[in-house]
């Protein structure tokens, strides 16, 4: 069976829509982003044995120590980061699953995207090709480090919590442009919107998060 139709049974139109009907009782707006979250099958993101679990309200493990957010929080992020005007080129600090940059990619015009582990990197490439996801540059990398050979973007998202805002990351978006990231330790994070200015930036603190931490560093 094509891995693009693995689980159907288990995730119908009905299944999808009552998390939309959630996200929406939970606050988020954008129809754009709503529309997308419908549409990006969320069950090829996980491992089969999981696929029953994917339109539920929790995050989900993808392997070395990772997880798949839950879809609250991605489209919480992706609404931020598209609510502050027009957005064509995205940095994407994490590929992790695949699943966020799938529904950056529906979103704007051009995502690119970092993972440390190549494990990950490699299962999310695959779910792209199967996609037909032609708009995602994924690369191995350490997120730390931004992608300047790439920049500036018009918006940086990270899937993983640095303890401070990343000045260095900051610099890499053009001046209006915004992060969005889940600041600080394990158990007191922050989800804020970060917008670079022409003297340096400003931060908004959205709402408490918890997310693995930003690492330095690669795994092969």
């Amino acid at each position: 069976m094509n891995n693009l139709h693995r689980g159907i049974g288990m995730t119908s139109q009905r299944t999808r829509e009552r998390m939309i009907t959630r996200l929406c009782e939970q606050g988020i707006t954008d129809m754009r982003v709503l529309e997308v979250m419908r549409s990006t099958p969320r069950h090829l993101f996980v491992d089969e044995a999981l696929s029953h679990r994917a339109y539920e309200d929790s995050s989900l493990p993808i392997g070395f120590n990772q997880t798949l957010s839950q879809p609250y929080i991605v489209a919480r992020m992706t609404e931020l980061l598209v609510s502050g005007g027009e957005v064509r080129k995205v940095l994407e600090l994490g590929t992790g699953s695949g699943y966020q940059t799938a529904v950056l990619a529906r979103l704007v015009k051009e995502v690119y995207s970092l993972e440390r582990i190549r494990g990950l990197l490699d299962k999310a490439r695959a779910r792209f090709r199967e996609l037909g996801l032609r708009n995602v540059t994924a690369r191995h990398g350490d997120g730390f480090e931004g992608w300047a050979a790439q920049a500036p973007f018009d918006a940086i998202i990270t899937t993983a919590a640095p303890q401070s805002i990343p000045t260095e990351l900051v610099a890499q978006l053009t001046v209006g442009g915004r992060l969005i990231v889940p600041v600080g330790p394990d158990n007191h994070q922050q989800l804020t919107i970060v917008t670079r200015t022409a003297e340096g930036f400003n931060q908004q603190v959205i709402e408490p998060v918890r997310f693995v931490p930003l690492l330095s560093g690669v795994v092969r």
